[in-house]
């Protein structure tokens, strides 16, 4: 009977022989489930807080088209606002040139001293209002040096004056605050 035991030993030594050389090297043993995971989890993690910020930044996106857009209204109309009470203060300082018109309209048995004297109060009261409004008047005097950016040169005349100089003004020209409104109608000296 010690030829069972015998084979029997045997075949237990052979089978753990054969575990042995089937029982997988340190090397080749997987990673543990949580290990394995985590660059998983941390690749989630790491879309999760992007796409977070993705949709922070949109929100600020849209929030700053709507401030641009509420800025540009806001321009929009105070630029409006500004053209009509620019015009309205306008119109308030011809208020009285016009009363003063109409004034003189009505008096029917006016002398032509009268006349012209309201006619002269008129105008200084015109004056007056465009100086209010910065309205200035471009009236060079004859002998200034012609300027083409204030000056329209209607004809060339010969002159006893120096070359390209005012030698008379056909018609006042305006600067509004500094900018030409209409330029004043000139003749010039003519080379010599």
């Amino acid at each position: 009977m010690s030829e069972p035991t015998e084979n029997l030993d045997t075949a237990a030594a052979h089978l753990a022989a054969h575990m042995a050389s089937m029982a997988p090297t340190p090397e080749a043993v997987p990673a543990e489930p949580a290990a394995a995971l985590d660059p998983l989890a941390a690749a989630q993690a790491e879309v999760a807080a992007l796409q977070a910020k993705v949709a922070e930044l949109q929100d600020q996106y849209v929030r700053g088209q709507a401030e641009v857009q509420n800025a540009r209204r806001r321009a929009d109309d105070e630029v409006s606002k500004a053209r009509k009470f620019a015009l309205e203060s306008f119109a308030d300082s011809l208020l009285p040139v016009l009363d003063s018109l109409e004034a003189g309209l009505a008096v029917q048995t006016a002398t032509p001293e009268q006349i012209r004297e309201g006619a002269e109060a008129t105008l200084r009261q015109l004056k007056s209002a465009m100086e209010r409004n910065k309205i200035v008047a471009i009236d060079p005097a004859a002998g200034a040096k012609f300027d083409p950016a204030q000056h329209q040169a209607i004809s060339v005349v010969p002159a006893e004056q120096e070359a390209n100089t005012v030698v008379t003004v056909l018609q006042k020209g305006y600067l509004i605050a500094e900018r030409v409104l209409r330029p004043a109608l000139v003749t010039v000296a003519a080379p010599k």
